[in-house]
């Protein structure tokens, strides 16, 4: 009798078949001749989840304008066109640049699912649960090759509270290396890095830490909780290391999306009469035929719009199988074909409301209507404290801030508002600011108070989306969907 274990024959060559018939499983190709005006860049890989937002983030952080796009990630597949402008209008030209975003993309699609931003209510129970005090290394914006601890604050805003903040840290024997703060509809989310005043270092000392949260947290409670509405915000304050920090631009972004959310910045009470003669930037409309949901953005065009959209629907847990992008005349049409994680698309009249609210909040927090500060001075510890007095003394508001620290230097960014709804007066500004502050290096003001304007009924609509659902019909044709 035969005892020996006959095992099935695999050829050798079986594992390579998929690549053999679909190709590698990552293409980008780059294209400067096919148009005119912009740079043609293609991604055509198999698909994995979160891959569109990671996508999107590389040529975000490469601060590159998506004037135009077409997406369709189904049936396993991923194939996206971006057409795509540099940050003064045109197209790429230095083969280095091209190589990077070559290169970024190739290893967005290597990498496997990025977990720590999955969706927006694991977020949430991470924060309220989060007492943990580990100070690993953070990569910042300012390339430091230093440690230091992150905190992340939302709260109820009020005027001159970011300004406390940044005194109650000094008070704290903080440096502030670096801080990103949003505020929008009367709530903050501010994520800061700090470091020990005598080391120079991550403070490590957890009841030291807790002392921080307990201060701040105190700060924070000085202002009225109770909103318009009837609900309460509650103060946060965490220190940690910055869940996902992966040291560029976008990441802090989107954690400031997801810390907005958090607190429902996209509940503020509006009036009747404000909601009656406002139109609003975001519809949805069902394709019963395959089971989407329709997602239509129509609002004035801006820098990083892309990313803040694709990032609110990845964060709410919804998958965009198919999408097309415009821009025409100072204006973005956006559509996204979408479904939610579990399969199904929008069936009840709450959650599609749910959605236009936070998609309407995240096209709007970036928005600022105001004037833009760009101050830079030698480093120091208490600079930000005594800059956002300044601010406050002279009556302006700060809605959003961008503070780094590159070297010696600090670099300051921010939108303020008058508190009183009057124009800044930016000379009076100045004025005191180099009479308080001393030898500033640079004081660049921007004035950027151009209401932003409805579309009018003439403006062009997203005239090929149409198109879209002819492709859509064509690349489903033979899939289950």
């Amino acid at each position: 009798m035969n005892n020996s274990v006959c095992w099935p024959y695999f050829d050798p060559d079986f594992d390579t078949l998929p690549e053999r018939l679909y190709g590698p499983p990552c293409r980008v190709c780059i294209d400067n001749d096919s148009m005119k005006g912009c740079t043609v860049v293609k991604v055509d890989s198999v698909n994995k989840e979160g891959l569109l937002l990671e996508v999107v983030q590389v040529l975000t952080d490469m601060n590159l304008q998506i004037c135009k796009s077409y997406i369709s990630c189904d049936a396993g597949w991923f194939m996206d066109v971006f057409h795509v402008r540099d940050e003064n209008g045109n197209k790429l030209t230095d083969q280095k640049a091209i190589n990077e975003i070559q290169q970024a993309l190739g290893k967005s699609r290597a990498s496997p699912p990025s977990q720590q931003y999955s969706n927006i209510n694991s977020v949430i129970t991470t924060m309220t649960n989060y007492k943990t005090y580990s100070n690993k290394f953070i990569p910042l914006l300012s390339n430091s090759t230093e440690q230091y601890t992150t905190i992340e604050i939302t709260g109820t805003d009020r005027p001159g509270l970011f300004s406390e903040i940044s005194a109650a840290l000094v008070d704290l024997r903080c440096n502030i290396v670096e801080v990103h703060a949003w505020s929008h509809n009367a709530r903050l989310a501010c994520v800061a890095y700090i470091s020990d005043q005598s080391t120079d270092s991550a403070i490590e000392d957890p009841s030291r830490l807790t002392s921080i949260e307990d201060h701040l947290t105190t700060v924070l409670r000085a202002t009225t909780n109770r909103n318009g509405d009837g609900t309460i915000t509650r103060p946060d304050v965490k220190t940690s290391e910055l869940l996902g920090g992966e040291g560029n631009m976008t990441s802090v972004e989107r954690r400031l999306h997801q810390l907005m959310l958090s607190v429902r910045d996209f509940e503020a009470p509006s009036s009747p009469k404000e909601m009656k003669g406002r139109k609003r930037m975001v519809t949805i409309e069902s394709c019963e035929q395959k089971g989407y949901s329709i997602v239509n953005i129509e609002c004035k065009d801006r820098p990083r719009l892309m990313f803040d959209t694709v990032c609110t629907l990845t964060d709410m847990q919804y998958v965009i199988f198919h999408a097309s992008i415009s821009s025409h005349g100072g204006y973005a049409f956006q559509e996204y074909f979408i479904r939610h994680v579990d399969g199904y698309a929008l069936d009840t009249a709450s959650e599609k409301e749910r959605v236009i609210k936070c998609l309407e909040a995240a096209i709007e927090r970036r928005v600022c209507e105001g004037v833009r500060l760009e101050l830079c001075a030698e480093n120091r510890v208490g600079l930000l404290s005594d800059i956002t007095r300044v601010l406050r003394e002279n009556g302006l508001v700060v809605v959003r801030a961008d503070v780094e620290t590159h070297g010696e230097k600090s670099v300051n960014a921010f939108y303020v508002k008058d508190i009183s709804g009057n124009e800044v007066d930016v000379e009076y500004f100045s004025n005191s600011v180099k009479r308080e502050m001393g030898p500033i290096v640079t004081l660049h003001v921007k004035n950027d108070t151009t209401r932003r304007k409805t579309p009018s009924k003439s403006s062009p609509s997203l005239s090929f989306g149409g198109m879209l659902r002819s492709r859509i019909e064509r690349l489903s044709h033979g899939f289950i969907i």
